[in-house]
């Protein structure tokens, strides 16, 4: 594992000093909500965390979040958890015009991907926008990953120009599939578009042990926003099965892992 994770580590090494990491400072053992709040301060709300599906555990001396997911549950209330951490004050700080995240996360072996899941992105505006919210460019916006049936990848976000109620989906290359049993390295990056155009991007990147980036997104035409109030100010933080109906719980216990979480705006 340690030298798996170091692999992974090198080859995201440019300007490691300007990233800024997410401690996790509690103990081995289920993340309380003391834990929760210290290392997360701020946030407004949480799913999962009083549940008891988060735990903290280490691997080689690094700290991970253990998420179990819960079977024949989907969603964060009931069968994974969430949370929106903002990075900065919305109130007394200027709107952030870009950000990047960065995690590593381990699919433990025998992980049931059933029909997709979501895993944490980025988010912005006085609103958190998911499960179906409308996207008038006013309220806010978001931006995560997913994994689909057999490990498939894909962006899901919530822009102004989705075509549908629900976030738009844009697949990874084909031939790409998440692992289990070994760390992967998740690297997001998007910038704001200017009001009134559709000049903003997303970018997602992915590590496999031993490899380089490899990009498995590009959008540049982007519209977040309509206004210059909403910028980038979130992780959020979120990672269940679902999807809006059972087909798409998991059918047996089974868990995943986040570690070496930062950002960088």
């Amino acid at each position: 594992m340690k030298a798996l994770i170091l692999a992974i580590a090198i080859t995201t090494s440019a300007h490691a000093l300007d990233w800024q990491p997410v401690t996790l400072s509690a103990n081995e053992g289920i993340y309380s909500i003391e834990s929760w709040k210290q290392d997360w301060p701020h946030c407004e709300f949480e799913d999962g965390i009083a549940e008891g599906r988060v735990s903290l555990v280490k691997a080689d001396g690094l700290p991970w979040l253990r998420v179990a997911y819960a079977p024949g549950q989907i969603g964060p209330d009931k069968g994974g958890c969430g949370w929106r951490w903002p990075f900065l004050n919305k109130k007394k700080s200027a709107p952030k015009p870009k950000a990047e995240l960065r995690y590593i996360v381990q699919f433990e072996d025998g992980f049931d991907f059933v029909k997709g899941g979501k895993m944490p992105g980025l988010c912005g505006g006085p609103k958190t926008i998911t499960g179906g919210d409308p996207c008038n460019g006013l309220e806010g916006w978001s931006a995560r990953l997913m994994w689909r049936k057999e490990g498939r990848g894909q962006a899901y976000v919530y822009h102004v120009n989705q075509p549908s109620q629900y976030g738009d989906e844009f697949d990874f290359p084909a031939d790409f599939r998440f692992p289990t049993g070994m760390p992967v390295q998740v690297h997001l990056a998007m910038t704001i578009n200017t009001v009134g155009q559709r000049d903003g991007t997303l970018r997602i990147w992915i590590s496999l042990p031993q490899q380089k980036e490899r990009l498995m997104v590009e959008k540049t035409d982007m519209e977040w926003t309509k206004t210059a109030d909403i910028g980038v100010d979130s992780i959020l933080f979120n990672t269940f099965h679902g999807g809006s109906d059972a087909t798409w719980a998991p059918t047996k216990p089974c868990a995943a892992r986040f570690g070496q979480i930062s950002f960088l705006r």
